[in-house]
């Protein structure tokens, strides 16, 4: 007769979805204002933005002149009126280089037409004959052509009377956006002297707005985002004039007018991305070929900007930003349209730092961790989350893929131990609570069963170190939720391991009674074969009280139990034990508790209760065990045999007496 603990336990209940509650509502709202008032107080909120990341900017120079002995409100003065005199400098070398180029401008015109007649002339001497076999006269032809360019070419009093008036209007479309918003360039310089006066004072109203429960924490990530947001604009900045100043000198040196003019466009414009350095390129590029007769110098032009793009891009941006600047490209994207929407040209400008304040905000702030998530660079999914979504989509290939990249800087056992448990853990979790069907878990098991085997052809070793330090491209998260990567357990020569050990089947790896503990199972017999000990997997049916007898314990000299979950009562657990005691007399029992927090690993009295010789919280301690038993049974036997006098006597394995399991 089945005893209680064999039966199965009722179908639990799954709790039905949750409908949106007042708080969601709440929060869309709040969204919805705050989307409305950036919108309709871009006038007002524009310079303020500016002022701050101005601020931003400033506030290394500010610091090095505090450093000099320099008062507080001197450094900040000094600061601004040096930026000031930047930002006036660019505007004098800008509408210099604008009034230059407008008085060259019908000359380059010239040349434009010139070239476009050219390339005319030359597509109608090789596309004649095509058009004659259609019954086009070379006459009809010229007579085209002849209209076209007519119509095409302006005269040449057209051309002066117009140059006056073309001149007049460059210069109010160029010059205009530079000399009048002066009223604006007034509005942010005070604001950031007033942002870096009193910035201390700033802090502390925010620490008092949104963190006063908890002053250590929120000042450390006050701080923590205020000096990266600083040392991200700055570099930022740098490398912008950086850019500006090797365009500039290049098309100096290949001739293109005005390279201060571009230069100085160049480093502007690479503040937006994506676009931005295709914008700065274009219009360099089309004065290239309206001064230049021929084609070397557009070729030259190009070539320069593909090449310094690439430079900083992929060589000098990594640098200075390590492994990226926290954003991912969907949140560039997006969020350049985003604020191009709403501020026009300079929100997208802005668009990026602006971002980052937010990815900032969301990586600080717990209610704001939903901006981390979809803005930021790290993976939106843990790699132990991921595991579970691949193996529970039955994606042989990807969880394949994953594990392959995380395994390039951790050992298999650590693969095994940190990301394949933890997600058989999620998986029993949904298991227990009835939110997965008979048919998905069999699709967990054969996809994680299909997976050990692929892995089959790993070592248990950490990687080189070359491999190990490259970046982890399946986005292992880099703060305190990174995982861990142990050591693999010590291995021993083989050649002092007893034949016993060696042979298939040594070690039997039973799994529990849950419907993933094969599979943990599975993963141990691995583990233990990589080390030189055989090892076989049996069902925890094979060791019910039905099926004890028929089990196969030919060659068996140790038991390892794996239980993803015991289910909150141990007795099936010490049962099963009994039974295993009874079938296989003195031979060494392991059990692997592979969730770290059951409580049974942490009360003695239960674990005598349960009876067994030793308990495990993760794979590379079950194979560790597993080593030191085995090489304690090899001495022991090698002592044995070194005295015949005692040869009679009983050698215990690795049992209640054996040193390794005390």
């Amino acid at each position: 007769m089945a005893r209680l603990d064999d039966a199965p336990p009722p179908a639990p209940v799954i709790a039905p979805a949750s409908v949106p509650g007042i708080a969601s509502i709440l929060a869309l709202q709040v969204g919805v204002v705050v989307i409305a008032a950036l919108y309709l107080g871009r006038d007002v909120l524009v310079p303020i933005t500016v002022a701050v990341i101005l601020s931003f900017i400033l506030t290394p120079l500010v610091n090095l002149l505090r450093r000099l002995r320099i008062g507080k409100t001197a450094s900040v003065l000094l600061a601004a009126l040096a930026a000031l005199l930047v930002l006036m400098l660019l505007g004098a070398i800008i509408g210099t280089q604008l009034a230059e180029l407008a008085t060259s401008l019908p000359d380059y015109i010239s040349t434009v037409q010139g070239k476009v007649e050219a390339i005319r002339a030359y597509g109608l001497q090789h596309f004649s004959g095509i058009l004659r076999r259609f019954g086009v006269g070379a006459a009809d032809v010229a007579n085209g052509g002849g209209s076209a360019a007519s119509s095409a070419a302006p005269s040449a009093a057209q051309n002066e009377a117009g140059e006056g008036g073309l001149q007049l209007g460059m210069l109010t479309t160029y010059l205009s956006p530079v000399l009048s918003p002066f009223a604006t360039a007034g509005i942010i310089f005070m604001v950031s002297i007033f942002v870096l006066l009193q910035k201390e004072d700033l802090r502390d109203r925010m620490i008092r707005l949104f963190g006063s429960t908890d002053l250590h924490r929120t000042t450390v990530a006050m701080d923590d985002g205020a000096r990266r947001l600083s040392r991200y604009f700055l570099t930022l900045l740098a490398i912008n004039v950086g850019f500006g100043v090797v365009i500039g000198s290049g098309l100096w040196l290949i001739g293109v007018p005005n390279p201060i003019l571009w230069g100085i466009m160049g480093m502007t414009l690479r503040f937006v991305p994506y676009v931005g350095p295709i914008i700065a390129a274009t219009l360099p590029i089309s004065l290239a070929a309206a001064v230049d007769p021929g084609w070397s110098m557009v070729v030259w032009t190009v070539g320069l900007f593909i090449a310094t793009e690439l430079v900083f891009n992929q060589v000098i941006e990594p640098l200075a930003y390590g492994r990226g600047t926290g954003l991912s490209t969907f949140a560039v994207i997006v969020s350049a349209i985003f604020w191009g929407w709403l501020w026009g040209p300079v929100g997208l400008i802005l668009s990026m730092p602006l971002t980052l304040c937010l990815v900032v905000l969301g990586r600080h702030v717990e209610r704001l961790e939903f901006l981390d998530v979809l803005l930021g660079d790290r993976p939106p999914l843990t790699p132990v989350e991921s595991f579970y979504q691949r193996v529970l989509a039955g994606d042989a290939d990807e969880a394949q893929d994953h594990a392959e990249l995380l395994l390039q800087q951790r050992s298999l056992s650590s693969y095994y131990d940190e990301v394949a448990l933890k997600g058989l853990q999620l998986a029993a979790d949904d298991a227990e609570r009835g939110a997965l069907k008979g048919e998905q878990l069999e699709r967990i098991r054969n996809t994680v069963n299909g997976l050990i085997m692929e892995l089959g052809g790993y070592d248990d070793e950490e990687p080189d170190g070359d491999e190990a330090d490259k970046k982890d491209p399946a986005g292992t998260p880099r703060d305190e939720k990174a995982l861990g990567s142990a050591p693999p357990p010590d291995s021993v020569n083989e050649a002092v391991l007893p034949d016993a050990w060696r042979s298939d089947g040594a070690v039997l790896c039973l799994a529990g009674k849950g419907p993933l503990d094969e599979a943990a199972a599975a993963m141990l017999a691995q583990l233990l074969g990589k080390h030189g000990l055989g090892a076989r997997v049996a069902a925890y049916r094979a060791a019910s009280r039905q099926d004890i007898t028929n089990l196969d314990i030919s060659g068996v000299v140790m038991v390892c139990v794996s239980y993803l979950d015991i289910g909150g009562s141990p007795s099936h657990l010490r049962y099963l034990l009994r039974r295993l005691k009874r079938r296989l007399p003195g031979r060494p029992i392991l059990v692997g508790l592979w969730p770290s927090d059951d409580a049974t690993l942490k009360d003695k009295a239960a674990q005598a209760f349960i009876g067994a010789d030793r308990y495990v919280i993760s794979l590379a301690q079950a194979v560790q065990a597993c080593v030191e038993t085995a090489h304690a049974d090899g001495a022991a036997v090698t002592q044995a045999e070194a005295k015949p006098a005692l040869a009679a006597e009983p050698v215990l394995l690795a049992g209640s007496a054996s040193p390794a399991l005390a």
